[in-house]
């Protein structure tokens, strides 16, 4: 299958707000959202055709997380 140019900015355009690396704390509650949905209707039926939208989503939101949100740590209590 051969993809042009055209036909990728033509679907990016209408992917881009969906889909992106979040910057600041505002683009991952947003992507975060996304997500929320995406796991509403793909469920865990890997053969939706959004389940790989969902792992790439997913991805970008654990990558920021690593990132930008810290661990919490355990109490060491005795």
């Amino acid at each position: 299958m051969e993809i042009t140019a055209s036909q990728v900015q033509q679907s990016w355009g209408n992917l881009a707000s969906m889909v992106f690396v979040p910057h600041r704390e505002e683009d991952y509650q947003r992507l975060v959202e996304v997500l929320d949905r995406l796991i509403d209707l793909v469920g865990e039926d890997e053969s939706h055709p959004l389940a790989s939208m969902m792992e790439v989503v997913g991805v970008l939101v654990a990558k920021y997380e690593e990132e930008y949100v810290p661990e919490l740590e355990e109490d060491n209590v005795a």
